[in-house]
């Protein structure tokens, strides 16, 4: 069975990769979908992102079966062009799972066949999101447990950027 685990991740961050590689062990086959998403500005490229997606998850331990597209349009629709049988979402809050139920019925209205399955993200990630970590860097703060450690300086550098 394929997943993929639709995002913005701008940047990918560690609860992101937890996510990834729990979901890897559930399926044969993970696709990390970067999603446009016009409504939201992003710091770093498409291209950007999907390069440190693809660096940060080769430090995942024998994580093999994740891939990393670029997608845009209704996340279902894509999911069918890359042959998921699942849409994987990860909720910190109570508030995620309000949005997340919502998208996953219309979803599930758009297209029958392509279940979306919530992994609960552990405690330790709960408050984390790509939003807290650039707002932690703008703001001049240490951003190194929060993020794989091959984009830390990267992101630090594109918010030194962004702070000018």
């Amino acid at each position: 069975m394929k997943a993929c685990y639709p995002g913005s991740f701008d940047p990918i961050t560690l609860g992101h990769l937890d996510i990834i590689e729990r979901a890897s062990r559930m399926f044969d086959e993970v696709v990390v979908m970067i999603m446009h998403n016009p409504r939201k500005t992003c710091a770093f490229s498409v291209e950007d992102r999907k390069r440190m997606i693809e660096e940060s998850i080769e430090s995942l331990e024998g994580v093999n079966n994740v891939s990393v597209v670029i997608g845009s349009g209704l996340t279902v629709d894509y999911a069918k062009k890359v042959g998921a049988n699942a849409i994987i979402r990860g909720i910190r809050a109570v508030s995620d799972y309000e949005y997340e139920l919502q998208q996953a019925t219309a979803n599930l209205m758009l297209n029958h066949e392509i279940e979306t399955l919530f992994l609960i993200a552990k405690p330790k990630y709960s408050f984390l999101s790509s939003s807290v970590v650039k707002e932690i860097a703008l703001n001049k703060g240490d951003i190194k447990a929060f993020l794989p450690s091959v984009i830390v300086k990267e992101v630090e550098d594109k918010m030194v950027e962004f702070h000018r």
